[in-house]
């Protein structure tokens, strides 16, 4: 697992009543990732996902790409080391 790193994403725009959780967490899911996707009460969604950083990059391109539910105005992310173990992937 050392090759593992945690993505910290924030996004912005019109992405909340919209199944974009829903959505990140299926694409996540396919890309063998584990985390969480959560509203935030500003609107924002907040997304942690664990995993290989080719496949954490996956994730953000696919958060940024467009093809999402709803409107993506931006995504300010970070990276990390991994931190306490997530099972799964789930919507908060």
């Amino acid at each position: 697992m050392s090759d593992d790193v945690r993505l910290i994403a924030w996004v912005h725009g019109h992405v909340q009543g919209v199944g974009f959780r829903w959505w990140t967490r299926s694409r996540a899911l396919e890309l063998g990732l584990t985390g969480y996707a959560a509203n935030k009460p500003d609107g924002r969604v907040h997304v942690v996902a664990q995993g290989s950083r080719e496949h954490c990059e996956q994730l953000l391109d696919l958060l940024t790409g467009g093809t999402t539910p709803g409107r993506v105005d931006r995504v300010v992310h970070d990276w990390a080391e991994v931190g306490e173990r997530i099972p799964d992937f789930r919507e908060r």
